[in-house]
């Protein structure tokens, strides 16, 4: 963690100092403001903890409820998400919080006494080792509370507006706030007043009954499907051995997917409740608690659930939709005027819980379009820059949408019914990549490059995200994983990953790339940086070395990568790394011995991959995604 850097700090060091609309934020909600989003769940939180990075934006959140969440609907957390909370500053709290997912049980009826469910398979969560973070389970609402409280430590200092609902709301072009909204007050002496406010974007996180979508014209289209299940979250008594490990049962009564909550006593059941028939009219979801139960012990026999308290539950139908564009600009028009409303996680895309995808992936299409807009609202970057955000996020929602289509129909097929007995076992190791979060590749545009140079670092795929590797911080020989202490800034990183050359020889590359960074006009670090502003304010440089931390010193790297900061004009140094004895990055992750520039955008993904040499490279991509 960095301070001191503006002089010495004995408090918290995550609580920043207030900045802009931080500094005095107002308890009423505005009349005018630059962005509103519509909906505290996790894709709106994380969109107000991004953009309380950017202080000098105003930013509101409005939430229905009169207070936080207290029971949240989701509970998976993959290694993807655990990545991103790193970014913000919880992943450590919230793994040691959260329950978490080592391999997976697979029941299936016995092929003696098929009445009976036997133990057929135990792969590991992660066969492929795709990555240092562990797969969790912990409720929704804490996932919310940790966004809150990085959103209040932040510059911004930005707090949800609880007990005001989104009425609807029309794009009047040509004016400053051209988004007018109509809300209405919930809770408080205010409850049952309508009021209208006007902003610059908003952002509709308000669930798949979103009345955002509804104010731009968007439809959720797709297929519904004719399978209902219940879900509960119960504490019971019971001899079921595999209470505690997550589970797939397939039994001659149904199907379960079986997952452990955290605290240690709690579990999430979702129950095959079978096919609907096509006149139901929903009447399934009346389905009482106690008949779910019932099914449950039919499909844990022999063993049962002793149910000493229903913290949760509900039943649903399975459906998967799919808006066309997840803002408000049509194919026609794309181009033409800016996107001024954008629309994340269920508001544009709905799916089944059994591939735990649903909170996770609406995370991140909150994160792809918060930091978009902090840099338009902020004048780093053109306008252009919002139209990639439906058209990254909703090829994602597709991809997403096509696998859990997969996965809940051989969840309901019956063991017997499948093309081999171990074909489920052996979907879920092949695909592991996939709903870890991994498979996401967005594609070029102007913040995603070509593959031209993608040989020279082939561990790290252009518009994929940044996979990270230990290396040693050469200051203090201290191990760390390239890529966690990137916060969620709102920078872009240049990693450089050095030539053989001797750190402090002359024929180092790395300082004649340097030279470029600190002194050429077309240097992003000198084009790019705003008057009166540190070296790495924008774009932070890090620099990996070939060789062990033995082998040189700090004082060897060039000075780009010993940048001077803060108020004290103090050179950092936690930048430098080196390899460890045998955990060569350069080895792990393909990467050529000849030196290799990787840019990697302010959430996570990669933005281009380019020879050492390629200075003009390195210039032009910062011009096309910066003012």
């Amino acid at each position: 963690m960095h301070f001191h850097h503006n002089g010495y700090v004995s408090r918290d060091p995550r609580i920043h100092d207030a900045a802009g609309y931080g500094i005095d934020r107002a308890t009423e909600l505005p009349e005018t403001m630059d962005v509103l989003i519509v909906g505290s769940g996790p894709a709106g939180m994380i969109a107000a903890a991004q953009l309380s990075q950017f202080p000098e934006i105003n930013t509101r959140i409005i939430e229905r409820r009169n207070g936080r969440l207290e029971l949240g609907q989701a509970d998976g957390i993959q290694a993807r998400s655990v990545e991103t909370f790193q970014a913000f500053r919880f992943a450590e709290e919230i793994i040691r919080e959260a329950y978490h997912i080592t391999e997976m049980s697979f029941w299936k009826p016995d092929p003696t006494h098929p009445e009976n469910i036997v133990r057929t398979a135990r792969p590991i969560d992660d066969p492929h080792d795709i990555s240092e973070f562990p797969h969790l389970i912990v409720n929704q609402a804490r996932i919310l509370d940790y966004f809150a409280d990085f959103a209040l430590r932040s510059p911004g200092r930005i707090t949800p507006d609880y007990g005001i609902e989104f009425i609807t709301l029309t794009v009047e072009q040509g004016e400053e706030y051209p988004v007018k909204v109509t809300l209405r007050h919930t809770a408080g002496e205010r409850e049952g007043e309508e009021r209208t406010v006007r902003a610059k974007y908003v952002i509709g996180c308000d669930g798949a009954r979103s009345g955002v979508r509804k104010a731009i014209g968007r439809t959720l289209a797709g297929d519904a499907s004719n399978h209902a299940w219940g879900v509960m979250d119960v504490i019971a008594n019971t001899d079921f051995p595999d209470w505690r490990m997550k589970c797939a049962i397939s039994s001659k009564n149904g199907s379960i997917l079986h997952i452990p909550r955290e605290g240690g006593h709690l579990a999430r059941i979702y129950v095959d409740l079978g096919e609907v028939p096509l006149n139901d009219n929903h009447a399934v979801r009346n389905t009482p608690i106690k008949e779910i139960i019932n099914r449950a012990n039919a499909i844990y026999h022999p063993y049962s659930i002793d149910v000493k308290d229903v913290a949760w539950h509900s039943v649903y139908e399975v459906g998967h939709r799919l808006t066309d564009h997840f803002d408000d600009v049509d194919t026609e028009e794309r181009g033409t005027r800016t996107p001024r409303v954008f629309i994340t996680g269920d508001a544009c895309h709905t799916h089944s819980a059994k591939a735990g995808q649903g909170m996770n992936v609406s995370m991140q299409d909150g994160f792809n379009i918060s930091w978009k807009l902090g840099h338009v609202l902020s004048g780093r970057a053109p306008e252009t820059l919002l139209d990639t955000y439906s058209g990254e996020r909703q090829e994602i929602a597709k991809n997403l949408i096509d696998f859990d289509k997969e996965w809940s129909t051989l969840m309901a097929t019956p063991a017997e019914e499948l093309p081999s007995p171990e074909y489920l076992e052996e979907f879920y190791v092949k695909t592991a990549e996939f709903p870890a979060g991994f498979m996401t590749e967005y594609k070029p545009s102007m913040i995603t490059g070509g593959t031209e140079h993608q040989s020279l670092a082939t561990g790290y795929t252009v518009g994929k995200r940044f996979r990270a590797a230990r290396v040693n911080r050469r200051e203090n020989a201290y191990p760390r994983f390239l890529g966690h202490d990137a916060a969620a800034d709102g920078r872009y990183r240049l990693y450089v990953f050095a030539d053989a050359a001797h750190p402090a020889s002359d024929e180092s590359k790395v300082k004649a790339l340097s030279d470029f960074l600190t002194q050429d006009a077309r240097s992003p670090f000198i084009k790019h940086r705003p008057d009166g502003s540190g070296f790495d304010t924008r774009i932070e440089p890090l620099v990996t070395y070939q060789h062990l931390h033995t082998e040189f010193e700090t004082t060897d790297a060039p000075a780009a990568f010993r940048p001077l900061v803060g108020s004290r004009q103090v050179e950092y140094w936690e930048n430098i790394y080196c390899t460890l004895p045998g955990e060569d990055i350069f080895e792990q992750r393909g990467i050529s011995r000849e030196g290799v520039v990787v840019i990697v955008r302010p959430d996570q993904y990669v933005g281009a991959v380019l020879p050492l040499t390629d200075c003009e490279g390195i210039a032009d991509y910062f011009d096309r995604v910066f003012i």
